[in-house]
């Protein structure tokens, strides 16, 4: 290889991370109710001008989500938002406190054995992708916010890895629900201080490591607190009866 084809890669490193921190803002806004389905998406000029990104990056992104299911295009219209797979699976929306502990209660059950399998079958494209979400979350933690977006891209990364569509595709229907419990969860940690932000924080990379080093039972052990602790710092420990 000369000289010159060496210098014509080496641009393709930032651009891939540019590509990536595009990706995860649309991502961001799109899980978040920012652009609701069947919503055209802002043109391509817009959008490049608003992320500080040429075409070709902003291209890669819209690939991507487009890849994934989030967007479809069609012909000379643009790029428009995925109906949510939410609604297919029938989940009624969240419409009390109640709803957001049952909930948590659901999370258990799916999140804690995805874990396992997760720590069993990831690849690098999924570490990847916990990855990309953690360094979102460490940057919020800094900043004393927290990033509801990058939480729920990281919990889906790993229901992702754990290769079984039946995880991720719960997940996703979730994702509104999930959504209000983290919001009113993060709300909590910053008035807290930043001690929270950072013990979330590092509940989240404790997981990463057990799921990046092949650990399957300690996995599924660290969501099982991690949810747990979620949910406890949001109700303060008094659960609600959920029996009548």
């Amino acid at each position: 290889m000369t000289t010159e084809d060496l210098d014509r890669e080496k641009p393709e490193r930032p651009r891939k991370s540019l590509a990536d921190r595009t990706y995860h803002l649309l991502y961001g806004r799109i899980t978040n109710g920012n652009y609701t389905p069947n919503q055209k998406l802002p043109p391509e000029t817009q959008l490049s001008r608003e992320f500080n990104v040429s075409r070709p990056v902003l291209r890669a992104a819209l690939e991507r989500l487009r890849n994934e299911g989030l967007i479809y295009s069609r012909q000379g219209a643009g790029s428009y938002v995925r109906a949510a797979q939410a609604q297919a699976l029938g989940f009624a929306r969240v419409e009390t406190i109640a709803d957001i502990q049952r909930c948590y209660e659901f999370r258990l059950t799916i999140e804690t054995d995805a874990a396992f399998l997760a720590a069993q079958r990831r690849n690098e494209a999924r570490l990847k992708e916990m990855e990309e979400a953690l360094d979102l979350l460490n940057t919020a933690t800094g900043s004393m916010t927290h990033r509801e977006d990058a939480d729920y891209a990281f919990h889906l990364a790993i229901t992702r890895a754990a290769n079984n569509q039946y995880y991720e595709a719960s997940m996703r229907a979730l994702r509104e629900h999930i959504h209000v419990g983290m919001k009113m969860h993060g709300q909590s940690l910053m008035s807290d201080g930043p001690k929270g932000l950072r013990e979330v924080f590092e509940e989240h990379g404790a997981i990463f490591e057990a799921i990046r080093n092949r650990e399957p039972e300690t996995a599924r052990q660290l969501m099982r607190q991690h949810i747990v602790n979620s949910r406890d710092r949001l109700f303060g420990g008094g659960l609600i009866d959920l029996s009548s």
